[in-house]
């Protein structure tokens, strides 16, 4: 059993009355219409879930050490509060770092016990609406760990592709995998883990769901920043991302654990979203608008930019 320090007990309790503010000011400013004309979707990322066989102290740092051990109950703390929202949040999508790490590299450990894939799993089934899972660099560990072995796992555990899309209520939501190109493979040389790439099929598969038109939210683990701009002479996540910018509606990502505002650096809206590892409140609600195709991130003033943090909702 993990001992909360007095400082962890006081995080805790604050993110439980922040979630009953949170609740009373969603009721009073999310909109609700008989016609279907609006819906809620939540964005979550890196949530870094553990297990029993993670080794305390294996961290970069006081503050990560800590954080690592309190990843659990800040993402059922989000849960629970995403949960409790009316009118409804009717999708969830995870930008990556769903768990953290590897302790075996043998495929049939994570059936013979109980690992940190099955303690995500478990969380999200608490969901009230469908949680879409995407691939963070720690979902994988490309240094030493084939990357067909975690596709593998994630089909097999939470019924997740390394890439998906999911159209929903005149709405695309497009789960981009930066890891499947040359800079995440290590027997190239191109190998560079630190930057993402998203290999050729990838990049045709994500022309023919954008070339639909649609309004589009593309949600990916690294930063747009840290992806190749041209993987096949002028052929790229980038350039895609500018050609369609129009039905681009945002692109999310996570990975940095900072919130950061990138702007239409690269052609859409680009967010930066922050850790639940590190707050319960780090998570974006969005309200989507079907008649005019826009959406309202409705809990962007609450954002404390370049940190960790959110402020939670507060009565006016």
């Amino acid at each position: 059993m993990t001992i909360l320090s007095r400082r962890q007990f006081t995080s805790m309790s604050a993110a439980t009355v922040a979630a009953s503010l949170t609740r009373s000011l969603w009721a009073r400013q999310a909109a609700s219409s008989a016609d279907d004309r609006y819906f809620h979707i939540a964005l979550i990322a890196d949530t870094h879930i553990i297990d029993s066989f993670y080794v305390k102290g294996s961290e970069n740092g006081v503050e990560d050490n800590e954080s690592i051990l309190l990843t659990t109950p800040r993402l059922i703390a989000a849960r629970d509060l995403i949960n409790s929202l009316q009118p409804a949040i009717e999708q969830s999508f995870i930008l990556g770092d769903f768990f953290h790490n590897y302790p075996s590299t043998d495929y049939d450990f994570y059936f013979r016990n109980t690992t940190r894939l099955d303690n995500a799993k478990a969380i999200i089934d608490g969901f009230q609406m469908p949680v879409h899972p995407g691939f963070g660099n720690h979902d994988y560990d490309v240094r030493h760990v084939d990357r067909a072995l975690s596709n593998r796992l994630f089909k097999a555990k939470f019924q997740a592709d390394p890439y998906s899309a999911l159209d929903y209520k005149d709405f695309k939501f497009v789960h981009v995998n930066n890891f499947l190109g040359s800079t995440q493979d290590r027997t190239d040389t191109n190998f560079n883990p630190n930057i993402g790439s998203l290999g050729q099929e990838q990049l045709h598969w994500l022309e023919a769901q954008l070339a639909q038109r649609k309004p589009t939210f593309v949600f990916v683990h690294f930063p747009l920043v840290a992806i190749v701009p041209s993987e096949f002479q002028d052929f790229g996540l980038h350039s895609l991302l500018r050609k369609y910018q129009d039905n681009i509606q945002l692109v999310a990502t996570g990975h940095l654990h900072r919130w950061f505002d990138f702007g239409r650096t690269y052609g859409p809206q680009h967010y930066g979203i922050a850790a639940t590892r590190y707050d319960p409140n780090a998570y974006m609600l969005l309200q989507l608008d079907r008649k005019t195709a826009s959406w309202k991130f409705m809990n962007a003033d609450l954002v404390e930019w370049t940190t960790h943090y959110s402020h939670p909702y507060h009565s006016a």
